[in-house]
């Protein structure tokens, strides 16, 4: 399987980009607002792997233009803990112990039907894509995906 195919897959943002999130960049009511309409929408499935479960996390996807230094939102998903962790998986390796990195590495496989060695060639392509926008020194945002939610 290609990895533009794969269902889950690894989002390592930019350095430059890390103070860009929704959470911190929109009024807190808006963001609430934006997070409850996305979990209510999933009617309790994770958006990735499918996976029933109480405590959705609203993942934000984004592009990179490094031409143009703008960083789009394109989406705002509900997804588990666990496909979550997988998405960030840089942050998990910084952030869990060495059982919880192995579970969600487990999880990434599974979701994806992918071997070991596959899941490290998917992380080494999100490490070198990462380097390359790490060259722009400054990014834009772009939220007009966010028009739909302002009437």
């Amino acid at each position: 399987m290609n990895k533009q195919e794969r269902k889950l897959q690894i989002e390592l943002i930019p350095d430059g980009c890390w103070k860009y999130n929704l959470r911190t960049v929109l009024p807190e009511k808006l963001w609430n607002f934006v997070k409850k309409d996305t979990k209510y929408s999933a009617n309790g499935k994770c958006g990735i792997c499918g996976k029933e479960t109480k405590r959705l996390e609203a993942h934000e996807r984004w592009s990179y233009n490094a031409k143009t230094g703008i960083i789009k939102l394109v989406d705002v998903l509900a997804v588990c803990s666990d496909c979550h962790k997988a998405i960030h998986m840089e942050r998990t390796h910084v952030v869990s112990d060495e059982k919880e990195v192995e579970r969600i590495e487990n999880h990434y496989m599974s979701v994806n039907n992918c071997t070991y060695s596959e899941y490290r060639a998917d992380l080494g392509l999100a490490n070198e894509r990462q380097k390359e926008l790490n060259k722009v020194s400054e990014w834009q945002m772009d939220l007009s995906y966010l028009k739909k939610y302002i009437k």
